[in-house]
């Protein structure tokens, strides 16, 4: 959640409505700055203070050992029950909730190790068994995981390694003395098979593989951009009053070539979707997975075995490594404020890391610079405006806001201050809920006593001495004043400048041979040189996102001279004009995008408007109108209103959900024909290019998919991509990730010379816009030269 939870949102509407009339309008009024001023003495303790403490008890962030043992109990119930991926999960969960120092935190991680060796995860397993020894493993329990750890080694041919693990397993058997127990029998013999295992591998040892030629990367042709960090030579930084900053093409661009490899300078992991855990009973403690629990917080890499934060229960982390440099950068001071930081959205929380990132030093430089001299010249909206009145051409990009004095814009800390925050477009409500949001934590802050780490305590002893300005308890200090000013500048930014890294995740259960991605919001985070691009409803780049890189291609070819586009969200293939300009009002400019003007200058309607509209249900003719709709045959003479078409697409949606609960619970014959009536249903009064007709025979294809009819899997997925194309166009990515399904289709169909020509294709449009490292390409080479490998014989006659 972007925002704070609405509790809070509806307990600072209050607190501004109870404010002066003369408070309020000087609050509206008030630079940044002020409005910090006079907003510190705001926050009761009785009241807003008071709801905060309770919403924040609502977020639990805190370890719990009691949680720790029902985790750990549940993981065991599903474990027993073979539900392995399940069951790590919860065994996670279990371990971020041990106290640091705990001898069942190694359980915890024993636990997950079986559960990775069931799943194959052999060399993440072996990660765990090492936790496990690391944090005291009981040493009656050790020769049974170090078997594991044996098989593991043996798993990936390690031989050595895993005689060496058996000789230690042995040792400790004996020195236990007792070896007629059922439990050391047990163990004798597994140990005994994994002996002849290691022998028959060492007297037949498997072929080495030869390496793949044509699945061997091939490096990117890219030429660093002297002025603007992570971009082409082929771009260059512009300004002028109407665009502000903006990217423009420096030389013809081909598709698919990169413009820009940008690091995040802060990203911030979003909770996400709930995702249920199979056959998990809701308890007291909540079994749900979300995204908090399947990435890891600083790198956002996916995650099979998380370490826990040493403090809390909610952050996770994918190695020792990450969670030791997050510790240092701006963990051990978020730590603590767990449950406040959830409370108080993602936004809040981005603001606050962004400030620990930068350094004390670099944000009170920054700040004060905003404050002195011509104020104008040190207020981003206002420079610009001054810069556009008087250019400077001797110096290039010198004076454009966020550059350095060489007139280089880096994707530093000064490039993500000089954003515009727009403090005076947003609605003083807005500003003052934001307000209030940044001053609780810095209040929580200096009452925690981590206003030293807060000041990185490089210059702790500047800060510990005695301060020459008094303040009272509820005043915030100088310096958590100077922080809290840049955190309000921030939370502002973040509404126009806020970019979401998307992650193509699998929906459904994921147990099927073929794999239904969409992208889902992962994190959000400030990429400085990113957020140069300027929106448009038709956009001529992709972005694609490898953990907290963000990499730009082009999706079509660029001439020379012309702007670089991104999309904000609001695309012309999925959204009707209007629907587009009200959403584009958060970011406080008009979109004059060629798609808008053509929509908007002309009779002509809107591809969504024609393709996702209703048809008659006598003749099947277009419907048209307002409130009232009537069949665009003149020969027919049928009416009737858009209120009873729309309640009949609702409940079609309805049903469509049912069918695809069906598919859930494995009654595929059920959700065919649910699904045939809801096809026959629709056709009665949706176009046949509506965007619904193709998710259906989607869904279709799927379901025949899990039954292994993939003839009719394909013919099926084949009609929803000709409505696709017909929607986003040949060569869109939407049309890429549907190609990529039918290829898995025809593979797994055995369909070999069209599967290869899917491929093909399907690589062609993967490329462009996501890259050819792609995860995506990199599975559809795999299954090319499978393909390729099979006899001559059998190609022949496919």
């Amino acid at each position: 959640m972007a925002l704070p939870v609405e509790e809070w949102r509806l307990c600072a509407a209050r607190c501004w409505a109870a404010l002066e009339p003369a408070l309020r309008d000087r609050l509206a009024a008030a630079s940044l700055h002020d409005t910090v001023r006079l907003g510190c003495g705001l926050l009761r303790p009785e009241a807003e203070a008071a709801v905060l403490r309770r919403l924040c008890r609502q977020a639990r962030a805190d370890k719990d050992p009691a949680a720790a043992s029902f985790y750990r109990e549940e993981g065991n119930r599903l474990f027993g029950r073979r539900h392995y991926a399940a069951a790590a999960k919860l065994y996670s969960q279990a371990a971020s909730h041990e106290l640091p120092g705990s001898p069942e935190v190694s359980v915890c991680f024993a636990n997950r190790s079986a559960a990775l060796f069931h799943l194959g995860h052999f060399e993440v397993c072996l990660e765990d068994i090492a936790r496990a020894e690391s944090h005291g493993y009981p040493d009656r329990l050790l020769p049974k995981v170090l078997l594991r750890k044996a098989e593991c080694l043996l798993c990936l041919g390690r031989l050595q390694d895993a005689a060496d693990a058996l000789s230690v397993v042995e040792n400790k058997i004996a020195m236990d003395g007792i070896m007629t127990s059922p439990t050391h029998q047990a163990l004798l013999k597994k140990l005994n098979q994994l002996k002849i295992k290691i022998l028959e591998k060492e007297s037949c040892p498997e072929p080495a593989r030869e390496a793949r030629g044509d699945i061997q990367r091939k490096s990117e042709i890219w030429e660093e951009n002297d002025s603007i960090s992570g971009a082409s030579s082929s771009l260059r930084l512009n300004f002028d009053l109407e665009r502000g900053r903006h990217l423009v093409a420096s030389q013809d661009i081909l598709p698919g070539q990169s413009l820009l490899k940008e690091e995040a300078f802060v990203s911030v992991l979003c909770p996400g979707e709930s995702h249920l855990l199979q056959d998990s009973s809701e308890m007291v403690w909540d079994t749900r997975v979300t995204n908090a629990d399947l990435y890891c917080h600083r790198c956002l890499r996916q995650l099979l075995a998380s370490v826990p934060c040493r403090g809390c229960s909610y952050t996770k982390y994918c190695s020792q490594s990450c969670a030791d440099v997050a510790w240092e950068q701006y963990h051990r001071t978020e730590c603590s404020l767990g449950a406040l930081l959830l409370t108080l959205g993602v936004f809040c929380h981005v603001a606050l890391r962004t400030v620990l990132l930068a350094g004390f030093a670099e944000v009170s430089r920054l700040v004060d610079w905003s404050h002195n001299g011509d104020k104008d010249l040190h207020n981003p909206e206002a420079r610009c405006k001054h810069l556009s009145e008087a250019p400077d051409t001797r110096h290039g990009t010198r004076g454009i806001p966020g550059c350095n004095d060489n007139g280089q814009y880096q994707s530093s800390y000064q490039a993500v201050f000089n954003l515009l925050p727009h403090a005076e477009k947003h609605s003083p409500e807005h500003k003052f809920l934001c307000m209030l949001s940044v001053v609780a934590v810095c209040k929580q802050l200096q009452e925690a006593g981590l206003e030293a780490a807060v000041l990185n305590q490089e210059s702790c002893e500047k800060w510990s001495k005695p301060k020459t300005c008094e303040k009272t308890s509820d005043e915030l200090s100088p310096e958590l004043k100077t922080v809290a000013e840049a955190m309000l500048r921030h939370v502002l930014q973040l509404q126009c400048n806020a970019q979401a890294v998307t992650v193509m995740q699998e929906s459904g259960s994921g147990d099927g041979a073929v794999v239904n991605k969409k992208p889902v919001r992962l994190a959000t985070a400030f990429f400085p040189v990113l957020s140069l691009l300027n929106h448009s409803c038709c956009p001529n780049i992709s972005v694609s996102f490898s953990g907290t890189a963000a990499t730009v291609r082009a999706s079509q070819p660029i001439p020379s001279g012309q702007e670089i586009f991104h999309c904000y969200g609001p695309h012309r293939c999925r959204m009707r004009v209007a629907e587009r300009q009200q959403l584009l009002r958060q970011y406080f400019f008009e979109c004059r995008c060629q798609a808008c003007l053509d929509e908007l200058e002309s009779d002509v309607k809107s591809v969504v408007s024609v393709r996702n509209s209703f048809c008659c249900p006598s003749c099947r003719a277009q419907m048209q109108g307002e409130d009232m709709l009537c069949c665009s045959n003149e020969a027919c003479a049928i009416s009737v209103s858009r209120e009873n078409l729309s309640r009949r697409l609702q409940d079609l949606q309805q049903q469509i959900k049912k069918a695809l609960e069906l598919l859930r619970d494995r009654k595929a014959d059920q959700a065919i024909k649910m699904l045939l009536k809801c096809q026959m249903d629709a056709g009665n009064f949706l176009s046949p290019e509506h965007l619904l007709m193709g998710e259906m025979e989607d869904h279709l294809a799927r379901v025949y998919a899990t039954l292994g009819k993939w003839q009719e899997a394909a013919r099926h997925l084949e009609r929803s991509i000709k409505i696709v194309e017909m929607h986003h166009g040949p060569s869109s990515v939407e049309i890429g990730h549907e190609l990529f399904k039918l290829a898995q289709i025809l593979f797994n169909g055995f369909a070999v010379s069209e599967a290869l020509s899917t491929i093909q294709r399907a690589e062609e449009i993967l490329s462009v816009h996501c890259g050819p490292h792609s995860t995506q390409i990199e599975e559809l080479q795999e299954m090319k030269t499978c393909l390729l490998e099979l006899p001559r014989s059998i190609l022949q006659r496919t």
